[in-house]
């Protein structure tokens, strides 16, 4: 049987048509796990050189498990490319870590080292960014519900930015500065109603959505970002510093952010021209995507950002305006394929689903950890990959389902993958891409201890955030 022939008759009509068997299930995309990342003659999976069995001894199962060095290495990618990219338009490119996709003080510290700044959305995040020592001319502060307490501290930190979000909070910054006798450095969020290719939920540049200021008019009446600029132009509290837009996350095609470019090149241009004043800076988000299964194929920073210039620059020509400072905003670009979690795997049982008049086998495969300490693919549907970590099998891929120990039905870690025949309680399961979106939106379902987060660099692991105790768990309940 050749191996074509081989493939086609392991393949499960259970499996979405995406999914492909694997010529060597032993094989690791590089494209979806982190630099560094190898198997050993037996199969065993290390990462700068620890092996899982090692980190799973000395953290336990789950664990999130990070590269430092391909943390970095993302970092420095985007903020080459970018500059180099941007340099002859506009002298370089502020990249703006998005640390909502994962932060952490030590995290943090990286993103001012590698020469980046930091996005926030949160008091809390702009608490650990002063416990980080970062300076506040290097921070943004989003966030479409923003509280006094929240923009008092941004001022008090002396922040780069505030992204305004509605004309309501325009109005509250303005007065929260007036009374201070401070200029609050701002952009104005605006919706250009781009519709990126991605998740409904995660989208967020159309008009249906609770983010930003429509640059839509209504009844021939002022769009509200253009209420918003003239707002802006007449505080004499405000700072208005330019414009930002964010069309979306987990977007691979350039189109959307080329089109929302233009758009807001556009308005700068008009404001321009109506108000006489030259907008400084532009925004333009992040949302690259990364690759969580083998289909997924993102571009490479150059490529981005060779093609964002490219249309920034025409585009200013065309209008006749400067290039404006312009400024970017990674997150899961930088983290997302930075990590895999570490699982054991506990129960397994095989089920058989009907189809078509024929039944077939599907594997359900059990791991320690769940929806806890990844809500994404009940939240989005969000696909992942797997991979058995602890050692090699030749053994036939067949059809399974990871997922996890909580008492939900939707408690699915992995929806399809192929894995060993094998596969036994107590080895070792690595699910690559989940740097961005896990831990920060991890929870305590079924009264769980939240995993650890254990960078590892150059032949050394070390925690970054310690995993939760059970009397971690009743800290706050007031009858203990």
């Amino acid at each position: 049987m050749s191996t074509t022939e081989e493939m086609n008759h392991l393949a499960s009509p259970l499996a979405p048509e995406w999914l492909k068997v694997p010529g060597d299930q032993n094989d690791l995309n590089p494209l979806i796990w982190p630099l560094g990342v190898s198997r050993s003659e037996e199969g065993e999976i290390s990462v700068s050189g620890v092996p899982v069995a090692e980190l799973a001894e000395r953290f336990g199962t789950p664990a999130y498990v990070l590269s430092e060095d391909h943390f970095r290495a993302r970092a420095r990618a985007f903020y080459n490319a970018f500059n180099d990219a941007f340099a002859p338009l506009c002298g370089g490119v502020d990249v703006y870590y998005a640390g909502k996709s994962f932060l952490c003080v030590e995290v943090a510290k990286w993103v001012e080292q590698e020469g980046l700044r930091l996005d926030t959305c949160s008091g809390g995040e702009l608490a650990l960014a002063a416990r980080a020592g970062i300076d506040g001319s290097k921070l943004g502060l989003h966030g479409n519900n923003k509280s006094d307490a929240e923009i008092n501290r941004a001022l008090d930190m002396r922040i780069g930015r505030i992204v305004v979000d509605s004309l309501q909070e325009l109005e509250r910054v303005a007065e929260i500065a007036r009374v201070r006798s401070l200029r609050a450095p701002i952009l104005l969020r605006l919706t250009p109603g781009v519709h990126a290719e991605t998740h409904e939920f995660i989208a967020t540049a159309h008009e249906d959505q609770k983010f930003g200021l429509s640059m839509a008019s209504v009844n021939g009446e002022d769009s509200p970002a253009w209420q918003a600029v003239a707002a802006a132009l007449g505080h004499d509290s405000l700072e208005l510093l330019g414009v930002h837009c964010h069309i979306g996350s987990q977007i691979f095609s350039p189109e959307g952010f080329a089109l929302a470019a233009e758009k807001l090149l556009t308005f700068i241009a008009s404001v321009r021209d109506l108000h006489g004043v030259s907008l400084k800076e532009l925004d333009l988000g992040g949302g690259y995507g990364i690759a969580y299964t083998d289909v997924d194929q993102p571009q490479a920073p150059e490529e981005l950002a060779n093609a964002m210039a490219q249309v920034v620059g025409a585009t200013c020509r065309q209008l006749g305006i400067d290039v404006p400072r312009i400024s970017i905003e990674p997150g899961r670009a930088i983290v997302g394929s930075s990590t895999f979690t570490l699982y054991k795997v506990g129960t397994l049982k095989t089920i058989h689903v009907e189809r078509g008049g024929d039944t077939f086998e599907r594997r359900y495969v059990s791991v320690d950890g769940g929806m806890s300490d990844n809500p994404r693919p009940v939240l989005y549907g969000a696909a992942y990959s797997a991979s058995l970590a602890s050692r090699r099998s030749d053994a036939p891929p067949v059809l399974s389902r990871v997922v996890g120990r909580h008492c939900e039905s939707g408690d699915i870690v992995v929806k399809d993958a192929y894995l060993a025949a094998d596969l036994r309680p107590g080895d070792l399961l690595a699910v690559p891409g989940t740097g961005a979106y896990c831990w920060v939106l991890g929870s305590n379902y079924n009264y769980t201890p939240r995993p650890p987060v254990v960078a590892v660099s150059q032949g050394q692991a070390r925690l970054i955030i310690r995993g939760e105790t059970e009397d971690d768990l009743f800290l706050r309940d007031v009858s203990c």
